[in-house]
């Protein structure tokens, strides 16, 4: 138990003398049974009564009882003017008006003016028909007399009495006293239990409308969790999103407002509308209340897509069922067809499904490539498979720098070329090099004679971010980040993004979180095909997929980090979007460690063996014989035209000038002659390697 101490001096003692003090010891720990006082106690249990759910509960009932009361009388009213006038068909010509629809506005029309001259004929009648109902009562009643005084004559005669003559009409007179007894009686009772009984019919139309709001209504229906789309729910929703000009035109539309629905057709797992907004009304103003109109449509935020379709003043929903988007998609066929192969130029990598459900495929050919988001949502997963497939394609090649540096990228030891892994800026120097190789590979390419024929070279650096921030200089105070013009790393992806595609050198990066200074606006701009997963803001969005996007209904801001994992838009001509968007949400096979491995395993039985670098020399004498050795690998023999393309990716600095010559003179020098076979020049990797061998021996004889 803590103690503090007070000292106190005392009034006639002299400061600092020990009987000027006096210590008391205060003890803070110990409970305080001071009694509450009686306002704050009522305080609290008034607010205590305000928050319990039984309290809210009953408030809720109230106000919806109420409004089911208040809002059925609105309907009624609404109903019975509706009936005594042509309000309905003129709502109904200016809905079919604004639809375009003048068929049905010149029908209406005619309905109208039927409408009217039936009415007009009802009004005329009424003039004639208190003279005409009292010539037909006067006559009635003279009948009537006559058949009653009749009758009693019948009587009379029958029973000899002449008093029965009145009998019948004695007892119509009777019964018609008894009848307006039993109306006196009755009157009390009935003036004073009416207006509950008409209450409790206005209440019973408005319950069955549900005409109170979602958050008075019970939770079973409240919820609404399933709930099928139907055009009413979907003119509802749009009424209620808190745009006047929308909501006023609808009213005028009334029920006629699903004229402005297309037809709602099943889409994969949902269904999808086009609704053409009245005038005044704008897309954007939709889009910004995506939101309030899942909620109105009792679906989460997720799970409604807005896109602009080509028409104009239109906007496309496509509304997913309850919960289905949070359902895992299949398997990719990469792991499931043990078969499948790759093309390149024609084929196209089976990434995922679309929102519809169908095939979402991505061509690769000639296309730079960016993915980006926020940490830990699939983006290297989202990456790799795409390079997996394309690995099935012996022709590719692929120089990879990873610079998260947990081995996502493991597998393809063996398949690249060269394969960094590391998030120093040493890893980012290498990283940088590798990507100037590619460009000086590229330049080679370039100035060959026209008509030839290169093999894919894709150029691959996950956590791109880090390669654009590195604070690292050379010896000559260039930075290897940044965004500025002695950028090497910068400088180098643009000079690919540039001049790359037209001779297959392709620049393919990941990267978290965007911003200006991580991947700056040239590079952004250089990638064909962009796609993003979940983003934090809508600028982001705009960094990474562009505004038109955007502008176009991109949304990826709006997906839910971890829930929506795996899940991005892509904006590309490389895959099929629907017509008149600008995107495409996707959601993409996830391929675990483990089944990426067994695909690159059948991706390096399709090859010849690659030797992967995992660093690059930098300033250090070549051995041009163990280079070509080394991109032999395992194969018996290789042409030499092939050789001298892997020996310009595996270093360019050192061979990408090297030409037939070059290659000749340091086989002939080694006793390893490249020779003709079927037609053409190839270099044996059995004789490399023994000259190799005899190159060695003779250097340990010479040291011994």
């Amino acid at each position: 138990m803590s103690e503090n101490v007070v000292r106190l001096h005392k009034d006639n003692d002299p400061p600092g003398t020990a009987a000027a003090v006096t210590t008391l010891t205060v003890v803070p720990d110990r409970p305080d049974t001071r009694p509450v006082p009686l306002w704050v106690r009522s305080g609290r249990a008034v607010k205590t009564a305000v928050t319990h759910e039984r309290t809210k509960s009953a408030g809720r009932a109230v106000v919806r009882h109420g409004l089911y009361t208040f809002n059925g009388g609105r309907i009624a009213a609404r109903r019975a003017w509706d009936g005594r006038t042509g309000s309905r068909y003129e709502r109904m010509i200016r809905a079919a008006e604004a639809a375009g629809n003048l068929e049905a506005a010149e029908e209406w029309e005619e309905r109208l003016q039927r409408f009217r001259a039936a009415r007009h004929h009802r009004r005329m009648d009424l003039l004639h028909s208190p003279v005409d109902a009292a010539k037909g009562v006067a006559v009635g009643a003279g009948m009537s007399v006559g058949v009653l005084v009749a009758l009693g004559v019948v009587l009379a005669i029958n029973s000899g009495e002449v008093r029965d003559v009145v009998t019948p009409l004695s007892a119509t007179i009777d019964f018609i006293a008894l009848l307006l007894r039993i109306v006196q009686i009755v009157w009390g009772p009935a003036v004073t239990i009416g207006p509950f009984l008409a209450l409790l019919a206005l209440w019973s139309v408005g319950r069955r409308q549900q005409a109170a709001p979602q958050w008075a209504l019970p939770a079973n229906v409240r919820s609404g969790e399933g709930e099928p789309i139907t055009p009413s729910i979907v003119v509802k929703a749009l009424r209620d999103l808190g745009i006047p000009a929308l909501r006023n035109a609808i009213k005028e539309m009334g029920d006629a407002g699903a004229s402005m629905l297309g037809p709602i057709t099943i889409a994969g797992c949902g269904v999808e509308v086009d609704v053409t907004l009245p005038s005044g009304v704008s897309t954007i103003e939709v889009q910004n209340r995506r939101r309030k109109l899942a909620e109105n449509l009792t679906r989460h935020e997720h799970e409604v897509f807005i896109t602009i379709p080509q028409a104009a003043r239109t906007v496309r929903l496509w509304i997913a069922d309850s919960g289905a988007l949070d359902e895992p998609i299949g398997p990719s066929p990469l792991v499931t067809d043990e078969t499948m192969t790759a093309d390149y130029k024609k084929g196209k990598a089976p990434w995922g499904q679309d929102l519809r459900g169908d095939a979402a495929a991505l061509s690769l050919y000639q296309r730079h490539l960016l993915i980006t988001g926020l940490s830990n949502q699939g983006k290297t997963v989202a990456l790799r498979s795409l390079a997996l497939w394309l690995s099935l394609d012996k022709s590719v090649q692929f120089l990879m720098g990873d610079l998260k540096g947990v081995g996502d990228w493991a597998m393809f030891d063996g398949l690249a070329t060269t394969l960094i892994q590391g998030p120093t800026d040493e890893h980012v120097i290498e990283v940088t090099e590798m990507v100037e190789g590619a460009v000086e590979e590229m330049n080679r390419r370039i100035q060959a004679p026209p008509g030839t024929a290169f093999p894919p070279l894709i150029v691959l650096v996950d956590e791109a971010q880090v390669a654009f921030m590195c604070p690292a200089k050379d010896e000559d105070k260039r930075p290897y980040g940044g965004s500025k013009a002695n950028s090497r790393y910068f400088m180098a992806v643009r000079k690919i993004h540039n001049q790359g595609r037209a001779v297959n050198v392709l620049m393919w990066q990941g990267t978290q979180d965007p911003t200006n200074e991580n991947l700056p606006k040239l590079v952004r701009e250089g990638a064909h095909t962009r796609a993003a997963l979940a983003l934090g803001t809508e600028s982001q969005a705009r960094m990474a997929l562009g505004d038109k996007a955007v502008d176009g209904g991109a949304a990826p801001n709006l997906l839910r980090p971890g829930l929506d994992r795996g899940t991005l838009v892509v904006a590309s001509d490389g895959i099929t979007i629907p017509a008149g968007q600008s995107s495409i949400t996707v959601r993409t096979h996830y391929i675990d460690d483990d089944a990426a491995t067994a695909i690159t395993d059948r991706a390096k039985a399709l090859r010849d063996g690659v030797t992967t670098l995992h660093a690059i020399d930098r300033g250090k004498e070549r051995d041009p014989l163990a280079d070509i050795a080394a991109v032999i690998g395992d194969s018996p023999r290789v042409r030499t035209k092939d050789v001298l393309a892997r020996l310009a990716t595996h270093n360019a600095g050192a061979y990408g000038e090297w030409s037939f010559i070059d290659l000749k003179r340091v086989l002939d020098d080694a006793g390893a002659e490249p020779y003709k076979s079927d037609g053409v020049m190839v270099v044996s990797r059995d004789r490399v390697a023994r000259a190799l061998a005899n190159r060695d021996g003779d250097d340990s004889a010479s040291a011994s």
